[in-house]
């Protein structure tokens, strides 16, 4: 029999899921704010059927993100993980939707105003990347998820490592940069985030850690080494089962 590898790919899911129901006892194991959080029933179905595929709860463990905390969330997308991240930090706390204002990011920046309105979610508010950064330290998290490779865009035209920068001085010390983002080929360039929607590891650790930052933490929950890294995101054959590095940096005391 022929194997595709869409098939190798949702046969390894499944037997995540089989072999113990890992999503859901690494959610029973997680502190209770994490898991009323993911439980919200605020959050849209579509994005609760991503969950054993994303694994929130795992990454907001790794995070080590708390109630009371101020955080930003750069290019929140849909807000998967947006929604998550305002219920975590709850009243006391808040969430600074960023999404860039230009170079044919209005619905992004669309998308940002709408969340902020939204009266389930009264701790989120919108900036502007990069310009409204400035305005929003010091923080205590930087996230983002499946985006950083968003920033080398061509259309974007951002300074990637000068906005490194920012977020490094908008951080309080010992604060926290999480980056999620689709693995590209080892040793491929700059021109693949434009061609795949992936960047290459080593081009995000180099670039972060030239801002000053220190690297602290790596985890392998939502790695898939069935994935050749070859193709684009959002191909068929891979879509939502990309491999996937998660990375922490800390800004030093």
């Amino acid at each position: 029999m022929r194997l595709t590898l869409k098939t190798l790919l949702c046969g390894a899911a499944l037997a995540g899921v089989l072999a113990g129901g890992f999503a859901m006892t690494t959610v029973a194991a997680a502190p209770g704010y994490i898991t009323a959080a993911v439980a919200d029933p605020g959050r849209p179905d579509a994005d609760k059927a991503r969950d054993p595929f994303r694994k929130p709860a795992e990454m907001m463990e790794f995070a080590r993100i708390h109630p009371g905390e101020t955080v930003v969330e750069l290019i929140p997308g849909k807000f998967y993980f947006t929604r998550i991240l305002s219920k975590i930090v709850g009243p006391t706390g808040h969430v600074y939707a960023a999404a860039p204002g230009g170079g044919g990011s209005g619905d992004a920046k669309a998308a940002a105003v709408s969340l902020s309105t939204d009266p389930n979610y009264p701790n989120v508010s919108d900036v502007t990347l990069p310009g409204g950064l400035g305005a929003v330290g010091p923080v205590d998290v930087v996230w983002t998820a499946q985006n950083y490779h968003d920033f080398h865009l061509a259309r974007l035209k951002l300074d990637v490592v000068g906005l490194d920068k920012l977020i490094f001085s908008i951080l309080k010390p010992g604060g926290e940069f999480i980056i999620i983002d689709h693995a590209a080929v080892a040793g491929s360039g700059l021109d693949v985030p434009d061609k795949l929607h992936r960047i290459n590891e080593d081009i995000v650790k180099q670039e972060v850690e030239s801002a000053g930052f220190v690297l602290e933490g790596e985890s392998d929950v939502i790695r898939n080494p069935a994935d050749p890294r070859t193709a684009l995101v959002f191909d068929p054959s891979i879509r939502g089962h990309t491999d996937q590095f998660v990375l922490r940096f800390r800004k030093p005391k």
